[in-house]
């Protein structure tokens, strides 16, 4: 059931939701000092809400040390101005001791990561995410991707479950999508947040939005803040001159990255980081089984993130 406080924050973002990535120093280990300059740059050009630790932040590399020391310094950076939504992943087990952790380093809520490597059935899937849910106050989203594929009738039932507010989408079956917001929206009666959570959102939010889901994770703010708040402007707008910037931004900027980001494995993850750097913070490599993108490949994201900021230059023009 939907939680007032966390949903209605969410609901209708100021600006984009931004996923930082998480910072390591010369030695790998993470550089607390650098994680938050780049988290409080993010709520000062505009975020909405922080997604700490989540998937561009390299849930899957960090110790719950490390997880629970970055998640304590984004509510410490944001200090009540954004929530901030921590991620929480693997098997049960796990995921209910990283929603704690969550908990105790002040999170507002949790984005629940597909169970660890293993296919279950629906009946599995939605006992695992009641119990997330249970283990803390914390509101949930639940996230569909990889081995989390849901049907419309076990996201109704995530729907019902008390804590769990939202549900975002990192598959990409609008036909799917499509019924599930069909089915929840015939049957359950409070309301319920959908996220479009494909890697560089930007690229589907218009087919999203078409079904109603306006909502929508953006990895681009990390490293090109500008580019990202006037997409996030031009696609709130709903007008016709706005879609128009935001096919334009598509056509000249989020295309191409998309396009770039599909010529190596982890690139949502590598090359968002590369492009933080590009813009001036160290923020360090990845962490192994993620490699660094090719030399050719950051130049070409530095070529393409100017072309971006020229659009919008002859936008305002």
């Amino acid at each position: 059931m939907t939680s007032a406080p966390l949903a209605a924050r969410l609901n209708i973002p100021s600006g984009p939701l931004f996923f930082p990535v998480t910072a390591y120093g010369p030695d790998g280990s993470v550089d607390l000092d650098v994680f938050r300059a780049h988290v409080r740059a993010g709520i000062e050009a505009g975020a909405a809400a922080v997604f700490a630790c989540c998937g561009t932040g390299e849930f899957h590399a960090l110790t719950p040390e490390e997880f629970r020391a970055c998640v304590a310094a984004a509510a410490e950076e944001s200090a009540g101005r954004v929530p901030v939504v921590a991620g929480a992943g693997y098997g049960t087990a796990l995921a209910v001791r990283y929603a704690k952790l969550a908990e105790e380093a002040g999170a507002d809520g949790l984005l629940a990561m597909p169970p660890y490597l293993v296919v279950a059935g629906q009946e599995g899937l939605l006992a695992h995410y009641a119990e997330v849910a249970a283990a803390t106050s914390l509101d949930v989203i639940v996230y569909q991707r990889d081995n989390a594929v849901f049907t419309p009738r076990t996201v109704v039932e995530l729907a019902r479950t008390e804590g769990i507010i939202g549900f975002k989408d990192g598959l990409g079956d609008m036909d799917l999508m499509q019924r599930i917001v069909s089915a929840v929206r015939e049957e359950v009666p409070e309301d319920f947040l959908y996220f479009n959570g494909l890697p560089t959102a930007e690229l589907t939010g218009l087919a999203y939005r078409g079904i109603g889901v306006s909502l929508y994770s953006s990895a681009a703010f990390c490293f090109a803040p500008d580019i990202a708040l006037a997409f996030h402007r031009a696609f709130n707008a709903g007008t016709a001159e706005g879609d128009a910037l935001v096919n334009r931004l598509v056509d000249g900027f989020y295309r191409p990255f998309v396009e770039l980001r599909s010529e190596g494995r982890g690139y949502a993850v590598s090359l968002v980081k590369a492009g933080v750097r590009l813009a001036g913070l160290d923020v360090g490599g990845v962490r192994t089984p993620l490699h660094e993108p090719a030399d050719e490949h950051i130049k070409r994201l530095a070529e393409l993130t100017e072309r971006g900021r020229a659009l919008l230059r002859e936008e305002s023009a």
